[in-house]
């Protein structure tokens, strides 16, 4: 073994069933898992929600609000709509550049050089929990990858007493430097404090995140690699594109698809390209090891670790790329499983912006004035659409149904571009099924209002349980 984790070895053989090696817990290594990170950055960690400052700033705006609300109803009611009128006119002429200059980059960008580079050891991280019904595909997909099979580091993580998912696992073949290990017993049962727990064992120069539901294009390892030996020093991480499969599915997981192949073919590309901070996905976000310890891990109290994350490489002056290869995920096909899925990204997005709005001016400066504000237009913005859909779409169904309502000329135009630029931005998403895909964009405002539902479930979790983990339960093959 050389400096950094870089072998020189032939290929080695899989571990066969029952032979999976299994450390013994270590109750020291899951407390730093679990406390490490907002101990040594507290300012940052969303251990707690709110901060005392925070409150103050919340409860003196509602009190001039009210104040300004009593005294000048019309004035407020005005400012409220003009400052409205502005902010949503700038998300949308943010996001449409995003997604235009997402359409052409394929064209512009040249892929990673395929040159010959020293593959190094690669350490998979691998979360699961209540996953039994995952283990044959998942260890199809990683004895799949084309890698050398002996510079993998496969660590597959679950917690104390899923004797369910240790017993599916051990019954399968995995690459040669392959662990199970078994989180003791602790709080908070959470995916980013399992992968702290495996990052402490991580052996590889590079580390990637995969889900169990998970199929990685055999490749994606290789060119993230090349990806880092041409990148520059401060690339920290590459995001490879999570494309969901909805063959099998219905109209709710068309949506969820076609919001993935926004998200992943168009915005982050275009983000990526202009070097401005980027929310990463929950899986196949691929690390040099050093930089991701360097920035701390993951929080372990963040329900949205992966986001959380790649904003903060952006305020530690690191930059985050993109890959062509992709990884091939099944939506949730069931509104029950959806609603518990976006709920918990919702409340983990609110987590992420409140503490980046702890000090403002710090993470302005950290990231950069254009970063800062291209923070506000993406994470803040999903925030603000999940919060105003609902009783927007509420509002304008009344004054279509209510004889005496209207919604005026301003409000019929603001309803109509918005519509207008939110199924163009689902016509210009890449397409896997052409017919499905134009679908799913044409009824796409029928969708928006159930991120309010969501919204609701995240905020009563955020007060009640801000740590709990809505465990996503995957049903459906990726196919």
């Amino acid at each position: 073994m050389g400096a950094d984790g870089f072998i020189f070895s032939g290929q080695g053989e899989a571990i066969r069933h029952g032979e999976l090696p299994q450390p013994a817990p270590d109750p020291d290594m899951a407390e730093r898992a679990a406390l490490g990170f907002a101990q040594a950055f507290p300012g940052q960690s969303a251990m707690s929600a709110l901060t005392q400052p925070q409150v103050q700033v919340f409860r003196r705006g509602a009190i001039a609000a009210g104040i300004c609300g009593l005294l000048a109803p019309g004035l407020l009611l005005q400012a409220l709509m003009l400052a409205g009128l502005g902010l949503f006119g700038l998300i949308l002429a943010f996001r449409v550049w995003l997604v235009a200059t997402g359409c052409f980059l394929p064209s512009r960008r040249s892929p990673v050089p395929a040159v010959d580079v020293l593959l190094p050891i690669y350490t998979i991280l691998i979360a699961l929990k209540d996953e039994a019904g995952s283990a044959g595909q998942l260890s199809r997909a990683m004895r799949g990858l084309d890698y050398p099979a002996d510079r993998l580091d496969l660590k597959l993580l679950i917690e104390t007493g899923d004797e369910a998912t240790r017993t599916a696992l051990l019954a399968e073949a995995w690459p040669q430097g392959t662990e199970l290990l078994v989180l003791p017993t602790g709080l908070p049962r959470t995916k980013p404090r399992a992968l702290n727990y495996g990052l402490e064992r991580a052996r590889g120069a590079y580390v990637v995140v995969y889900d169990a539901e998970d199929r990685p294009d055999p490749d994606q390892l290789r060119t993230a690699a090349r990806a880092f030996a041409v990148g520059p020093a401060t690339l920290a991480c590459v995001q490879a594109p999570l494309i969901g499969v909805p063959e099998h599915g219905n109209w709710l997981s068309r949506q969820w698809a076609l919001e993935y192949a926004i998200q992943f073919g168009r915005v982050l590309p275009a983000l990526a390209n202009y070097g401005l901070p980027i929310a990463l996905g929950g899986t196949s976000n691929h690390f040099k090891r050093s930089k991701l310890v360097e920035a701390g891990g993951w929080d372990a109290w963040n329900v949205t670790e992966d986001a959380d994350l790649g904003l903060r490489l952006a305020r530690c002056g690191a930059r985050v790329g993109v890959i062509s290869p992709p990884t091939l995920e099944a939506p949730p096909r069931h509104a029950s499983v959806w609603l518990a899925q976006r709920s918990r990204w919702l409340k983990g997005f609110l987590q992420t912006w409140l503490v980046l709005m702890r000090t403002p001016l710090s993470a302005a400066r950290e990231m950069g004035w254009g970063g800062f504000l291209s923070m506000q237009l993406t994470l803040g913005a999903a925030i603000l659409s999940a919060l105003v859909h609902g009783p927007w779409a509420l509002w304008c169904l009344v004054c279509l149904l209510a004889p005496g309502l209207h919604l005026g000329t301003l409000g019929t135009c603001l309803m109509v571009v918005s519509y207008i630029i939110g199924i163009a931005t689902g016509l210009a998403a890449p397409r896997r099924d052409g017919a499905g895909a134009i679908a799913a964009a044409l009824t796409s405002p029928v969708y928006w209002p159930l991120q309010s539902i969501a919204m609701a479930r995240a905020l009563y979790g955020l007060w009640h349980q801000p740590h709990f983990w809505a465990k996503t339960p995957h049903d459906a093959p990726v196919v």
